[in-house]
């Protein structure tokens, strides 16, 4: 069974006899007590390509110590020096456990050794007054010996500052304030398995799959298209950039999100499937948004894949939502009002829904199709099918994109609109919610190139969807609700609590219907076009 450990250290480079100042004045720190040298051998397993390294994450066997065993480490903050630590027994091969939660960067790919890292490690704990464990310092010799991808060895010491479970990170701030007037410095490398990669001799080609050329088709004559790749390739790094350069950066963005969100929904971290379902629905937005710089015929096929993708997530999160709302609504009710086993039914309810969901996530995380995906994307993006609109200027792209996506907005409100309220209207409104997302995150990926102009339309956007989108819960609720009632009715229950939030779920979508006229008068098209310059 893996358990995982919030990893908070600093490092910080230094001299093969290096002496680390006395500590005990740092302010808190009641006393240094040394705890001796201890011998590690860790080998660190990767792909051939490298590609865990390539995410910053680090995956190892490590012998000696107190907490021997296979580590897995993935990026909290790197720049803050955050890493979550899981562990899991040793055993000859990758635990089941590790192996899954790098399944979405190693994809089919065999995990091998890589480095084999010898770890003299001289430490020192900083007590409190009550002698509790606020740090452990070492400073460790290491020797680094290329075993795949390359070749040669290479040593360096270094020294490292990690941080008690649950103590203060002021503490790190005081003790490198101490350090660097000894003439001690932060190291630039993030990890020992980055300074071993970086110190020893790769191999002329590992296969790494990141390329940095750029190709366009969408269905263009070759000589045409390979005449727009050169004028996107050159204008990369030059100024602003084009507007392919600002569509594909997005699009990295939220593959790189879909990733390293995958080991988070595998261990239930909070909102990680919410977050990963946003991702993979800013992508699929993002295709249908730029077809002018992005050919549809290779978009759409990986559009209808993220599509069932983010339908698939949203099994868990919808029931999340849906039951955390009906639960406020049974909170808020008096006493008096709650009649009948209320409480328990929505609990029963909600259980029986929830059954499996987890299980049921992770398959699709381990299914073919998800992996197909995640190779159809990284493809997509090493080849993009730009269209000559891409080279075009993004202040001149971006915002005519954003008010097209407007446009259908518009359209999709005032039919809404125009109906009489009833189901309906209720699946017009629906319709318009998802133009109003589709416009929110096509203003939120041009703020990088247009800066407030595009922050303001995708508030304005996000103000509409907001009202548009209590409205489909307040929709999904009164489903929920009818359901139950018939249920606690042939269970011969009282259902006239359910018929009295139904009510409540009732006059919140009719007041939400209230509000739209004056939510969309705030996005008023004139003003939206002014904004961006259209």
């Amino acid at each position: 069974m893996a358990e995982t450990k919030r990893e908070i250290e600093r490092k910080y480079d230094v001299g093969a006899d290096a002496t680390l100042p006395d500590l005990s004045g740092v302010a808190g720190v009641a006393d240094v007590v040394d705890r001796g040298v201890v011998e590690l051998d860790a080998v660190y397993w990767d792909t051939i390509d490298q590609r865990l390294a390539a995410g910053s994450v680090t995956l190892r066997r490590r012998t000696g110590g107190a907490d021997e065993g296979w580590h897995l480490k993935l990026p909290v903050s790197l720049a803050d020096g955050v890493r979550d630590e899981v562990r899991a027994p040793l055993s000859d091969t990758v635990p089941r456990a590790l192996a899954g939660l790098v399944r979405s960067r190693v994809r089919g790919a065999e995990l091998v050794p890589v480095v084999r890292l010898l770890t003299a490690r001289t430490r020192c704990h900083l007590l409190d007054a009550s002698g509790a464990l606020l740090a452990e310092v070492s400073v460790d010799r290491v020797l680094a010996e290329r075993l795949a991808g390359g070749a040669g060895t290479v040593d360096w010491t270094e020294a490292e500052v990690e941080l008690a479970d649950g103590g203060d990170p002021a503490l790190l701030d005081k003790v490198e304030k101490k350090l660097k007037k000894a003439g001690v410095r932060r190291s630039a490398s993030t990890s020992k398995l980055a300074r071993a990669l970086d110190g020893t001799e790769p191999r002329e080609d590992t296969g790494r799959r990141a390329r940095t050329e750029t190709s366009v088709n969408g269905g263009k004559k070759a000589g045409k298209s390979e005449a727009v790749a050169a004028v996107v390739h050159e204008a990369v790094g030059e100024g602003p950039g084009c507007a392919g350069d600002h569509v594909l950066a997005y699009l990295r963005a939220q593959r790189d999100a879909i990733v390293s969100l995958d080991p988070a929904v595998r261990r239930e971290l909070p909102d990680s499937v919410h977050q990963m379902r946003v991702a993979t629905r800013r992508l699929r937005s993002a295709f249908k948004s730029y077809r002018k710089i992005l050919d549809r015929t290779a978009t759409d096929p990986v559009g209808d894949e993220l599509k069932w993708l983010a339908g698939e997530l949203g099994v868990a999160r919808d029931q999340e939502v849906l039951n955390e709302r009906l639960a406020a609504r049974v909170g808020a009710l008096p006493r008096t009002l709650v009649l009948g086993p209320v409480r328990g039914r929505l609990r029963v309810w909600d259980v029986a829904r929830r059954t499996g969901a987890l299980h049921r996530t992770v398959a699709v995380l381990e299914s073919r199709r998800y992996l197909a995906l995640l190779d159809a994307i990284d493809a997509l993006l090493a080849e993009p099918p730009l269209r000559p609109a891409a080279v075009t200027p993004p202040e001149k792209a971006l915002p005519k994109a954003a008010l097209k996506d407007y446009a259908r907005l518009a359209t999709r409100i005032g039919h809404a609109l125009e109906l009489p309220p009833g189901h309906e209207r209720d699946l017009a409104l629906h319709a318009a919610r998802k133009a109003a997302k589709r416009a929110r995150y096509a203003g939120e990926s041009a703020v990088p190139a247009l800066g407030k102009p595009a922050k303001r339309f995708a508030k304005r956007m996000k103000a509409v969807q907001s009202v548009l989108g209590d409205h489909q819960d307040s929709v999904v609720a009164r489903e929920a609700l009818r359901a139950l009632a018939i249920q606690a009715h042939l269970a011969g229950e009282s259902a006239f609590t359910w018929g009295l939030l139904y009510g409540q779920e009732e006059a919140a979508g009719a007041d939400r219907q209230r509000e739209l006229p004056e939510a969309w008068a705030a996005a008023d098209r004139r003003k939206v076009r002014a904004a961006l310059g259209g």
